[in-house]
């Protein structure tokens, strides 16, 4: 057939399969030959798919890899997140993505890749590896089994985060197939020991390996997705959460014998702390993103709760509506004070035996403008009791991220082109996760993740049935994808 206009050389390949090749690099690099390549192509018998339909085959492979990624056990303790390092890391090896692993003590893992691009502040998909336990008596299917099942991909870590860290993947697997310019390098990232603060994953690679963090302005994370509230999107993106202050209380009396207790013990100065405790009720504060993301959703509420959610500076001062709301939902009560859980407790190790110490520990919660040292000066007073030490376990400082950024314009922009009257708006999260860290260091830190879910569905996280729909395996690695392509390319 004749090849009319082709260089010369063009014409005496005999090898046609390194033709193919060098065409369809050339096609994916430059548009130098633009019409005669198409001219070539076309003539070849070659077929070129449009980027979005590319796109398309990374969204369909990811509930398949998901179920794999659901059957490596990384319950944390004890981790083990070099299994799940392994496997990510075959599948970029097969993308021919280059990669870089480092364990912060043996077994935990971590794993990034890098695409290059031009100068603007870098981007970071995150994810942590790890998952909190799952008694396999109370589910339905096997925790680790990766089963498909009524249309749900079920298994410990499907929403938390092993969903949310494939559709990173495959989204970051279809922009590099996509060829095109990035404006800014893109990185993917998958961390361990989130779900034990995070100090042997992102907060190690933050110490030990800073050079990754060169450039690099913005993050997305877990902590934010999408329900579907009276028939419309509403997709909370996370600003800021509470601050995680966790605390050991132990007291010290004189031992002995049960049989002859004495007017104070160990064991009854703890219990009477932990009481104190239980029964404080801290408070009431309204803080500005609380505030913001109140009157947001207010318009999803029966009337009554609409006007005190607009109104919420008023409404913390009437006891009886507070006390309402925190028994229908206790979860937003939790934003609008500080908060204390007593979650463990220890004494004697034999029943007839007055013990010397006996310690309770708490899980704290403060607001991001909460000073720690304060709180921990008010719950001395509380305590009041010289018996009673007070060691602090784990604590972070609070940071919020401003939504007057680029890459929530992005989000907007992204979720705007995929739901019909979507609503967007920043939240706070009760819970933590490694974004503060990076908000730490100033780099913009969203929870993102690109999930919709009908009212009953978001199931099962750090309980029993832990499962996402394959439909939302799907579209989120769409919908991740083009928010990808929305933010780093030209």
């Amino acid at each position: 057939m004749p090849y009319p206009d082709l260089p010369p050389h063009y014409k005496h390949y005999s090898n046609w399969q390194l033709l193919h090749s060098t065409l369809t690099c050339l096609r994916a690099r430059t548009q130098r030959y633009g019409a005669v390549l198409m001219l070539l192509i076309t003539g070849l018998g070659l077929q070129i798919q449009p980027l979005a339909a590319r796109a398309d085959v990374f969204a369909d492979q990811a509930p398949a890899r998901l179920q794999a990624y659901l059957q490596i056990d990384t319950v944390n303790p004890p981790g083990n997140e070099v299994r799940g390092v392994a496997y990510l890391a075959s599948l970029l090896k097969a993308a021919g993505i280059e990669y870089q692993t480092a364990e912060s003590a043996p077994g935990r893992g971590n794993i990034w890749a890098r695409l290059r691009g031009g100068d603007e502040p870098a981007l970071v998909l995150l994810h942590h590896i790890d998952v909190v336990p799952a008694d396999a008596a109370y589910w339905d299917v096997d925790p680790f089994g990766g089963i498909e099942q009524d249309g749900y991909l079920w298994g410990r870590g499907a929403i938390d985060t092993k969903g949310l860290g494939m559709t990173q993947l495959q989204a970051f697997l279809a922009l590099h197939a996509s060829g095109k310019r990035l404006s800014r390098d893109v990185i993917f990232m998958a961390t361990a020991d989130e779900e034990a603060g995070g100090l042997f994953g992102a907060g190690w690679l933050i110490e030990h390996h800073p050079e990754i963090f060169n450039n690099v302005g913005f993050l997305v994370n877990e902590g934010g997705s999408g329900r579907v509230t009276d028939g419309k999107p509403v997709y909370r993106i996370e600003v800021t959460q509470k601050v995680p202050l966790w605390l050991r209380l132990t007291a010290t009396d004189i031992p002995g014998h049960g049989s002859s207790p004495r007017p104070t013990s160990a064991v009854t100065r703890i219990l009477r702390a932990g009481n104190r405790i239980a029964e404080t009720s801290f408070e009431w504060r309204v803080v500005p993103a609380v505030q913001t993301l109140l009157s947001e959703i207010a318009e999803f509420e029966d009337d009554a709760l609409r006007n005190r959610f607009e109104h919420i500076q008023d409404a913390v001062k009437d006891a009886t509506f507070m006390a309402s709301l925190h028994l229908q939902q206790p979860g937003t009560v939790a934003l609008l004070h500080n908060t204390c859980s007593v979650t463990s407790m220890t004494g004697s190790s034999k029943i007839n035996v007055v013990p010397p110490t006996a310690s309770i520990e708490l899980d704290c919660r403060l607001l991001p403008d909460q000073d720690p040292a304060a709180f921990l000066a008010e719950l001395g007073h509380i305590i009041s009791d010289p018996n009673i030490a007070v060691e602090q376990i784990m604590g972070f400082s609070p940071a919020v991220s401003s939504t007057a950024t680029p890459l929530y314009e992005s989000i907007s922009r992204t979720l705007t082109l995929h739901y019909e009257n979507m609503k967007l708006v920043p939240s706070v999260s009760t819970g933590f996760t490694d974004s503060h860290f990076f908000r730490d260091m100033g780099i913009v830190s969203y929870g993102f993740s690109p999930f919709l879910f009908e009212p009953d569905e978001h199931t099962g996280v750090h309980g029993n049935n832990e499962r996402i729909s394959v439909e939302n395996m799907v579209k989120g690695t769409k919908v991740m994808t083009d928010f990808l392509l929305d933010f780093t390319t030209k």
